[in-house]
């Protein structure tokens, strides 16, 4: 029977190549344009399912690609797949109620209300058609375009041909077809993530005022809270990668090991598989839900990987308005009116809500960027927020690049060509033994003589704090510009943007471009790209000392990146658990004073801190206790030696055990483990983990703050025994290398599997090996993805 299927398959393998007839290709070429209309009913894939459910997709052109992508992830992710099209649509408060949160999956509104009345808005506008309808290369390509169409397809013919048995979703009306414009509006909701997105609800909250008021905006607390929110990112949403170039490995290849930290759950998860058009593309990796194109991967030749960058991709424009109505602003001392945008969204149980949005030449009026940021609209005064990720639907046409490149050059060209990733660094490595570290993102163009020359008291703060621009917006000499090699005006052409190439190593762990090689710092780019010679995060430390070690030690191959991921060691405890242990053994009758006061038995903390062993494994005892102890002391006062940009790699150092916020955290860590009930040498692991069908799985690693490389963020619920969520982490993780062979070597791990449906056999199989520490072997050459033992092969068509 086995043998049998694998003839079928090497048939319509063969079939599919002549279809083709096309030669391999070193750029993609643009497939012929079609309307909204998902399709005329005759596309379809070969799909072969390997091991874990990692679907490798065969199709003849990108339409049917498109379409056997949008298949697959239909059966793994249905619901989260259709939750995040009602979101694009402007529904939420119709089928969820005005009320209930959003998963911020694809923006920052706090509520569906707020949710719907910014989409709606988008939708109305006609802001997506406008952008499919420009030319390549400021628009899509028409190949991006089919993709699209092929993925709607795809999605809604399973939906005709299967029945839900995701609870979540489940004979829900949410779930419904797709069109084009849906995926599309998808892809822009994921550009504009980090500006219009980011202040949906001060773009839908801002109304002019009524009444006469001149409220103040503290410049000094701005510029706090916009470093603080900028800084948040990384936090919650990051991402590790290393490329070592082939002086470091054993046969002079290239290798590279990418760990993106993103959501474990909704709609920003990622999904595994493999592209395949015979003679044109063959790519393998991970892709974003709801895209059709592989984000993170490889090819027989290239891999790459993307780590969330520094750059502010905004800018905010002060307005001064006319003293007689505050809808109209003055450039150059010439009245313009602002465009009224009335969006009316439905309301499940309620009647419809109508609100009104302004905008602006330079975007949108808003009144706030998160909770701590307000912008007061003043009959003097209103922001306006350029986001020029929101002209951009160019990221599908950057990974098809990336998936067709034949090496490091050829990703650097694809990004100087496309110029579409909105808010990533990538680095990338290949079979000639090549690296790239390139900052190449979509960012507003504020250099820093602008920002000098235009920047208004507020904007004089927020700018060197954050690189979040205030421009006055009274003068129309303080425009952004056009640099020559940009694809459209008001960002950055490829010449500004930070890059190295063929270091002995190219490392990012979310903070700027300055140390991407500690040997060889990037200088001399904008402050709106990042900082230069300031402090590193701890994550950033622990990756530079390792990979830098690494590199020097050489002879390195694929194994050694496998056990650079879960080493699990805690630059913190490096620097700190030693010194904590001996303050905590110095400490009068081993007691220490707790918050509020209250005297603590502390001494079994100390021997149990001495004999950790520095790692967040999930048998390691001690790291919760330090866990939770380091939370509690403010990172302001943990240490003696202060930062110094000569040293930046170990410095800050030596931990202040005098001040008293040592003691009161380590008193308060000690008095919550044993209120819980959790023994102070507990295994990580037995109060680190997720719940999964019911089974506890136990998870490795450790939160920012501890600078642990295999990064999760976990949700204390001391009641449920301790950890028990993760809410971001190690997400699609990539170990990639060469032999010279036609076949890369290659491991990966999707550490929270492929399917949301508890039902699912893939539903926690990856997770499973994650708290192994185990690693799936890639299938990417024809004779591998044959000989998996777990082949199964769906011929996926419109026409059943």
């Amino acid at each position: 029977m086995r043998t049998r299927l694998r003839r079928l398959v090497v048939a319509a393998v063969a079939l599919l190549t002549a279809a083709t007839g096309t030669p391999p290709a070193t750029g993609y070429q643009d497939q012929p344009a079609h309307r909204d209309h998902p399709s005329a009913g005759g596309l379809s894939a070969v799909i072969r399912y390997t091991e874990y459910g990692i679907p490798h997709i065969l199709a003849k052109d990108y339409a049917d690609l498109g379409f056997g992508t949008g298949w697959a992830q239909a059966a793994d992710q249905v619901c989260t797949l259709a939750d995040g099209f009602v979101t694009v649509r402007g529904e939420r408060s119709r089928f969820f109620g005005p009320d209930a949160a959003s998963d911020f999956s694809l923006s920052s509104a706090t509520g569906n209300l707020s949710s719907d009345l910014y989409f709606r808005g988008v939708r109305e506008a006609g802001t997506v058609e406008k952008l499919l309808a420009r030319p390549a290369p400021a628009g899509p390509s028409r190949t991006a375009k089919e993709l699209m169409r092929g993925f709607a397809a795809g999605y809604n013919a399973w939906l005709r041909q299967n029945r839900i048995t995701d609870p979540a979703c489940e004979g829900a009306a949410w779930v419904r077809p797709v069109t084009t414009l849906d995926v599309a509006a998808r892809g822009y909701a994921l550009a504009v993530l980090g500006g219009q997105g980011r202040a949906v609800d001060g773009i839908t909250a801002a109304q002019p005022p009524t009444t006469p008021s001149r409220t103040s905006v503290d410049a000094r607390a701005t510029a706090r809270a916009a470093a603080e929110l900028f800084a948040a990112d990384s936090a919650g949403m990051g991402s590790n990668a290393v490329a070592f170039a082939g002086a470091t490995t054993a046969n002079g290849r290239g290798l590279l090991l990418g760990n993106p930290h993103y959501p474990w759950q909704g709609g920003r998860r990622f999904w595994q598989s493999q592209q395949t058009i015979p003679g044109r593309l063959n790519v393998s990796g991970a892709a974003l839900l709801g895209t059709a194109t592989v984000s993170i991967g490889h090819n027989a030749h290239v891999a790459w990987s993307h780590t969330v960058a520094t750059g502010v991709p905004l800018s905010l424009h002060q307005l001064t308005l006319d003293p007689a109505d505050p809808t109209v602003y003055l450039v150059d001392g010439r009245p313009e009116r602002m465009t009224k945008r009335t969006v009316t969204v439905a309301v499940r149980d309620g009647s419809p809500v109508t609100r009104t949005q302004w905008w602006t030449r330079h975007g949108p009026v808003v009144t706030a960027l998160g909770p701590t940021l307000a912008l007061p609209w003043t009959t003097t005064t209103a922001y306006a927020l350029n986001d020029p990720n929101a002209t951009n639907l160019r990221a599908s046409d950057t990974s098809l690049g990336f998936g067709e490149a034949r090496g490091t050059a050829d990703v650097l060209a694809s990004l100087r060509r496309t110029q579409g990733l909105p808010w990533v660094n990538t680095i990338a490595a290949d079979s000639g033994g090549h690296t790239l570290f390139t900052q190449s993102q979509v960012l507003p163009r504020i250099t820093d003589a602008l920002a000098r020359r235009c920047s208004t008291p507020l904007g004089e703060a927020t700018y060197p704090a954050s690189g979040v621009a205030v421009l006055d917006g009274s003068r129309g000499d303080c425009a952004l510009g056009r640099d020559p090699d940009a694809v459209e005006p008001g960002i950055f052409g490829p010449a500004h943007l930070p890059t190295l190439q063929d270091a002995p190593y190219a490392e990012n762990s979310n903070d700027s471009a300055w140390l991407a090689n500690a040997d060889r710092p990037l200088t001399g780019y904008e402050r709106v790209f990042g900082t230069i010679g300031t402090a590193r995060s701890l994550r950033t430390r622990g990756a530079i000392e390792d990979v830098s070690a690494l590199a020097r030690r050489g002879g390195l191959t694929v194994r050694d990146l496998q056990r650079q991921q879960f080493a699990n060691r805690v630059p913190a405890a490096g620097l700190a658990a030693a010194d904590a242990a001996a303050a905590c053994a110095g400490l009068p009758g081993g007691t220490a004073t707790g918050t509020g006061g209250r005297v603590v038995d502390v001494s079994e903390a100390c021997g149990v801190l001495a004999a950790w062993d520095r790692r967040a494994d999930t048998g390691s005892r001690g790291a919760l206790l330090f866990d939770r102890f380091w939370r509690r002391f403010p990172a302001a006062r943990q240490w003696k030696v202060p930062f110094s940009a000569a040293d930046p790699v170990r410095t800050p150092n030596t931990l202040d055990t005098d001040a008293p916020a040592f003691t009161t955290a380590l008193a308060d860590a000690v008095a919550e483990l044993r209120a819980a009930g959790i023994p102070l040498d507990a295994p990580l692991g037995d109060h680190q983990f997720v719940v999964r069908n019911d089974r506890r799985v136990p998870v490795p690693g450790g939160t920012e703050s501890l600078g642990v490389w295999n990064k999760v963020e976990p949700v204390w619920n001391p009641a449920g025994g301790g950890y028990t969520e993760v809410t971001t982490g190690s997400s699609y993780v990539q170990a990639v290398g060469w032999d010279g062979s036609r076949c890369p070597v290659a491991r990966t791990l999707l550490a929270y599997s492929q399917s949301s449906n508890p039902g699912s056999p893939h539903f926690d199989d990856q997770t499973r090996l994650f708290s192994g520490e185990k690693w799936v072997t890639s299938r990417f050459c024809e004779k591998d993805i044959l000989a998996s033992p777990a082949l199964r092969v769906v011929r996926a068509s419109e026409r059943r």
